[in-house]
């Protein structure tokens, strides 16, 4: 078994940081905690993590790790004083101190945190919504409790269907409160936990502190941060945040034609695998060799990671490629290969495989919420 040591070790490795195309968004280090990211808004904040940061090590830099907040929140909170109250379906109400849930046996993990809106400044023809580019994700190693060690505090009754979860953030008008729920197993299951630190260090305030809910393998709209209230369901929750938003098409495909806005929607829950190159920047102009080095990172979604395959030809023929390290399997995976180029221009492309045998379609799939992005993002470059 991998130690925490070994992985926060591997996390200090790197690659060769590419020079990438410049983003039109405005870099900024004016926030807490944070440098170098890109800024979408200020209030609430949306953040995004510039793409080179990718390849400062397999886990992503705690200060340039993505944000996104709903509503506003407090800047003062004070980790004494703050309580996580377990209320509904159980046989003892709680309000619990961080010290309190510190007496639970501790965990860690590693899993990816991304956006349902990951990449959809890229989606053609355009959605609206933030326009994220493929930075609204990161990678962590996540350290604190089991959902279903606190839930056990409690006493889950029987009744019980599922936990639906709430933080500080408040919305300025009549808005409904920003909360998630999970399915009563889903959140038993003994990966989703409850999170104080990552990569070895506190949360940041922007990315949660002093607790956020972990759903590994799941986007994170449901990875509520500064989380003070857990609420068990007899019944499935009906709220704004689950009936209303993050609705996104049936299926694994996440696909309907452009344009369409009568089909059949569900909540946005687990995600798809996805591979990238890191190694070469978009519009690059690179000599030519026999064999073209690739480098990247992948990941299997809600599942491990199976396989990355490489392609120097627009998708016509493909290489494996060699997975680095496992550090688990909701997290990243670096991956290195060459491909064969012929002078001229081309798109590089890398594509997974998750241990389900889900593989990364060639076409992009389109939705009007321009949620789930998952196809193969294509590296044009020419080859001189």
């Amino acid at each position: 078994m991998t130690t925490r040591r070994e992985l926060l070790a591997f996390a200090a490795t790197s690659l060769a940081a590419p020079a990438f195309a410049a983003s039109p968004l405005p870099l900024t280090s004016a926030f807490p905690q944070k440098r170098a990211v890109l800024r979408l808004r200020s209030t609430p904040p949306l953040l995004e993590t510039p793409f080179e940061a990718f390849s400062e090590g397999v886990f992503t830099p705690n200060d340039r790790f993505f944000v996104r907040w709903h509503y506003p929140f407090p800047t003062d909170v004070d980790p004494r004083a703050h309580r996580l109250r377990i209320t509904g379906a159980v046989q003892k109400p709680l309000s619990l101190s961080l010290a309190d849930l510190a007496r639970l046996p501790r965990v860690q993990i590693a899993a990816v945190n991304q956006c349902a809106g990951n990449g959809r400044a890229l989606f053609a023809p355009r959605v609206p919504g933030a326009q994220w580019g493929n930075g609204a994700m990161g990678n962590a190693l996540w350290e604190g409790v089991r959902l279903r060690d606190v839930l056990d505090l409690a006493g889950v009754t029987g009744k019980a269907v599922a936990v639906r979860a709430s933080g500080l953030d408040q919305p300025a008008t009549d808005a409904p409160d920003f909360a998630k729920s999970l399915g009563i197993d889903h959140a038993r299951d003994g990966e989703v936990m409850l999170a104080w630190a990552m990569n070895g260090a506190p949360l940041p305030l922007l990315n949660g502190f002093p607790l956020r809910l972990v759903v590994p393998g799941w986007y994170s709209t449901y990875w509520v941060k500064m989380l003070d209230h857990l609420e068990v369901l007899d019944r499935p929750d009906d709220g704004y945040w689950m009936a209303k938003a993050y609705l996104g098409p049936v299926g694994d495909a996440a696909d309907v034609p452009p344009g369409t806005s009568d089909f059949a929607k569900a909540p946005v829950g687990p995600m798809r695998p996805r591979a990238f190159i890191t190694s070469v920047a978009v519009g690059a102009r690179l000599p030519a060799r026999p064999l073209l080095p690739l480098s990247g990172i992948a990941m299997g979604g809600d599942t491990g990671l199976r396989g990355v395959e490489l392609s120097g030809d627009g998708g016509a023929s493909w290489q494996p490629a060699q997975l680095g390290p496992d550090m688990g399997r909701h997290g990243f995976r670096r991956w290195q290969g060459a491909v064969p180029v012929r002078p001229g221009a081309t798109n590089l492309m890398a594509r997974a495989t998750n241990a389900n045998g889900l593989t990364q379609p060639l076409r992009q799939n389109w939705n009007p919420s321009g949620y789930t992005r998952w196809g193969v993002e294509p590296v044009p470059v020419e080859i001189i």
